[in-house]
């Protein structure tokens, strides 16, 4: 099915010194926009064949499916964070244009198909039950019907997520999509918001399995050349969500030795970008973004006082510094999809409120 096209959505100016208006428009103006698409796409037979609308009536934009995902959980992020926002109208006219039974049954029909159990697995399919999360805790009216509309594909991903965790034997380590600490981390904060005790308990013990005895993690090694995500951080700030905090310091003193205990920020050097325009090298400024919100996160689980957490900080801060000047719509390379991973840390997502 194709969906009605998006009506045009007048955006305000935004406002001085509010970094998060500036995410804002780069989302608006793309979820709705249809190309350059890259699809991943399983065909069966002839009549697959379609236009990205068609086969993602609801998620076509923003150049690839998980990122359109992400862009719109950034669009409720903002809201939900800033409910005087000016774009809040812009916003919820541009959601309302994609949370459509329609929409949502086409996208469910996409994942029943046969043959396409790994489409999106993990990566987008965390970043859907990130936006869940996030629909769930708003407060705003049509957040409750929108809940409703897209529960469906909810409940499909959770059990297709549930199989998969009974055959998964080895972990995913590397830097980009298929990683499994970034999506167990994401998937654990959507079992905490809606109170799913069973998929939580399946996924921290998939995840002490694969990572309660690791030690020395190489960080030398990284950044891989197309990595956006730490392979030694995101295991770190997955595993603050699966232990108590004594057991997690103790086990960050195995981990991630290389710490320092003197405040410095220089252990670890942001990734470089030399070619904004490439999609692949791109990616090194979405992992300084990913490495702040990691440390961040990992310096919230760590006992008051640790000697590890100025480090911590001031590492995040400089990775945090280097990867929101990033953020640009010079690029639809970075535009379509850096936006999200600067609200994620811009807005402390993920990490409990004291």
């Amino acid at each position: 099915m194709t969906p009605a096209a998006a009506a045009e959505i007048t955006l305000p100016e935004a406002r001085d010194g509010v970094v998060t208006d500036r995410f804002a428009r780069l989302a608006l103006s793309c979820i709705h926009r249809e190309y350059p698409n890259k699809i991943s796409h399983l065909m069966n037979s002839a009549a697959d064949a379609g236009t990205p609308s068609q086969l993602f009536p609801a998620f076509y934009g923003c150049f690839d499916w998980h990122s359109s995902v992400h862009g719109h959980w950034l669009l409720v992020r903002l809201v939900n964070t800033d409910p005087e926002t000016p774009y809040r109208a812009a916003i919820l006219a541009a959601l309302s244009q994609s949370f459509t039974p329609e929409n949502i049954a086409g996208e469910l029909a996409y994942f029943q198909a046969p043959d396409r159990a790994s489409f999106e697995r993990p990566y987008g399919t965390a970043w859907f039950l990130q936006l869940m999360t996030e629909l769930r805790q708003a407060d705003f009216a049509e957040a409750a019907g929108w809940v409703e509309t897209l529960q469906p594909l909810e409940s499909f991903i959770r059990a297709q997520t549930m199989d998969w965790l009974t055959k998964l034997v080895y972990p995913i380590r590397i830097g980009t999509h298929n990683q499994t600490a970034f999506a167990f981390g994401l998937m654990l904060d959507w079992a905490d918001q809606t109170g799913d005790t069973e998929f939580r308990a399946a996924i921290a013990a998939k995840a002490l399995a694969f990572h309660a005895g690791d030690t020395n993690c190489p960080l030398a090694y990284e950044p891989s050349g197309e990595d956006f995500l730490s392979p030694c951080l995101m295991e770190a700030d997955l595993m603050r969500r699966v232990m108590e905090r004594a057991v997690y310091s103790a086990w960050l003193t195995a981990f991630l030795p290389q710490i320092p205990v003197d405040g410095r920020a220089d252990w670890l050097a942001p990734g470089i970008v030399l070619d904004a325009t490439d999609g692949k090298l791109v990616h090194l400024d979405g992992v300084n973004l990913s490495r702040a919100w990691a440390m961040e996160g990992i310096a919230s689980a760590l006992p008051e006082g640790d000697s590890r957490i100025p480090a911590l900080l001031a590492a995040a801060a400089l990775h945090k510094e280097t990867g929101l000047a990033s953020v640009t719509d010079a690029h639809y390379s970075g535009s379509h999809w850096l936006a999200s991973f600067a609200t994620y840390l811009e807005t402390r997502r993920g990490i409990p409120a004291k």
